[in-house]
């Protein structure tokens, strides 16, 4: 017997999950094909209403009662809810069903057209037809876009509903579900919904799906998420492109400007060199430290696994750094590259950084430090296409927008009452669970956390190597079952 089943059996709920689950595979990955076929993206408008009805539809067939929470210019957040007579305790589970954008010529199959491989793409996993009966092996994978952020949990937490009914496992807790619309698009408009909709979403404790398990495979349970900043930052050069051998050594070359510029923050070893960028970082708990050195030690796997000669962070392991601010270059551009290159001074150079933040880092002050130090390396910053006045009367100018959807970390203490009976319960679905103090991708939690006064904990369930937020991204079919049960043991405990 595995370990992973011997713990399952320790509880009713994800037993029940498991049974019902190894009856019903093809019938539960046809209906999560489904969802995954219709485009998410949250700027388009009509197919994000579309996947809203789709997901009631799915609710209602499990008699949950629904509604959306609407506030103008947004996606509609899926809500839908489950009285339990006598409950002491609300649980909301929340999800979202939007993607993130993508470029479809970079997948290896279109985007909307999940597909089922009988392993990973990057070691000639092969597309393999859908089974019309099970088993299905659990290593196979389904690659579609938000096949594992984030619609992977919505269809955990409707396949768990349907065991424990069929097992007659009755619910000791009201339940809420809570699927938003936009997340991938920053959240802008859920403060406001969360505002609107107070008296609706109080509960005792919000569990986000959304996220992966550790790297080790062992169910990880989440007590934060760090916030986010993104900034845009544009220099120029000539008004046009120049022709480099007329013009080179005497034409400034944007592009050659901003990787100095970027060079200029961070060293060597990743440590960032913006002035007060770590000021404010509020330190772990005892309890909190002790979960991060408990953590398995995934450093060196995940070297081979990535191909990496060397890491940043002055010998500190990953599940360290998590708990400290980082900033990334998300992509830079100017002119062209490769076969497609010209000869020439390009006129613009552009890169867009973000910045993972942690506890005590207001998001705004950290986008201020940015521009400041952008500022002490001798540009003059504007906020819009600066004219040929400005341009001519400034050796330096640098375009700097900060991004709409920022947001601050967020942290819960492990300590509280709600924090250990998750633990326990998922101890007791999934075996012994990793615990962690924060997870390295954002999430908005604070929003919840300011404006419910209500702890927040994340249960993750997609693999780690799902290539999140990228082409190709999928599923690993054993990370869905888990799932399922670990959601039947929370929607139960």
């Amino acid at each position: 017997m595995s370990p992973a089943l011997a713990f399952a059996q320790q509880n009713p709920a994800s037993a029940a999950a498991r049974s019902w689950r190894e009856m019903h595979e093809p019938t539960i990955l046809r209906e999560f094909t489904d969802l995954l076929a219709m485009p998410n993206l949250a700027r388009d408008d009509d197919n994000i209403h579309k996947n809203a009805a789709a997901i009631i539809k799915l609710l209602e067939k499990r008699g949950v009662k629904t509604r959306l929470l609407e506030v103008p210019g947004a996606p509609p957040v899926v809500f839908g809810e489950i009285v339990t007579p006598g409950a002491t305790r609300t649980l909301v589970f929340y999800a979202h069903y939007d993607g993130q954008p993508l470029d479809p010529k970079e997948w290896a199959t279109p985007p909307w057209q999940p597909v089922l491989r009988d392993g990973p793409l990057n070691r000639d996993g092969r597309v393999v037809p859908l089974p019309a009966s099970g088993p299905i092996n659990p290593e196979w994978r389904i690659y579609a876009r938000s096949a594992s952020d984030d619609k992977a949990p919505v269809i955990a937490i409707l396949t768990a509903l349907d065991a424990l009914q069929a097992a007659r496992i009755p619910l000791r807790s009201n339940i809420k579900l809570v699927f938003e619309g936009e997340e991938e698009a920053g959240s802008p408009h859920l403060a406001d919904i969360i505002e609107k909709y107070k008296v609706l979403l109080g509960s005792d404790v919000w569990l986000i799906c959304d996220g992966p398990v550790h790297q080790s495979r062992r169910q990880q349970i989440v007590f934060g998420a760090r916030g986010i900043a993104t900034v845009d930052i544009t220099l120029y050069g000539p008004n046009h492109e120049l022709h480099s051998g007329h013009y080179g050594n005497w034409a400034p070359n944007p592009a050659m400007a901003l990787a100095h510029l970027l060079a200029t923050m961070k060293d060597d070893d990743g440590r960032v060199l913006i002035d007060h960028f770590y000021d404010g970082v509020e330190p772990l708990t005892e309890i909190e430290r002790r979960a991060v050195a408990d953590a398995p030690d995934v450093d060196q796997d995940l070297m081979r696994e990535l191909w990496l000669g060397h890491t940043e962070g002055g010998g500190k392991k990953l599940v360290e750094l998590l708990n400290v601010p980082s900033l990334n270059i998300r992509g830079m551009s100017s002119a062209r590259t490769g076969a497609g290159a010209s000869n020439v001074i390009p006129s613009t150079a552009t890169a867009t950084i973000d910045m993972r933040l942690v506890k005590g880092i207001d998001h705004n002050a950290a986008e201020q430090r940015v521009i400041e130090h952008i500022r002490k390396q001798g540009y003059l910053i504007v906020d819009t296409e600066p004219d040929a006045q400005t341009r001519m009367s400034h050796p330096k100018v640098a375009r700097v927008q900060v991004e709409s959807g920022g947001y601050n970390a967020s942290r819960t203490s492990m300590d509280l009452p709600i924090s250990q009976l998750v633990l326990k319960t998922a101890d007791s679905a999934r075996g012994p669970v990793v615990k962690l103090p924060t997870m390295g991708g954002s999430v908005p939690l604070y929003m919840i956390d300011e404006i419910l006064h209500v702890p927040t904990i994340t249960v993750p369930i997609a693999n780690h190597d799902n290539n999140q937020h990228s082409f190709n991204e999928n599923i690993r079919i054993q990370n869905l079952w888990d799932g399922i049960e670990l959601m039947a043991a929370l929607l139960a405990m």
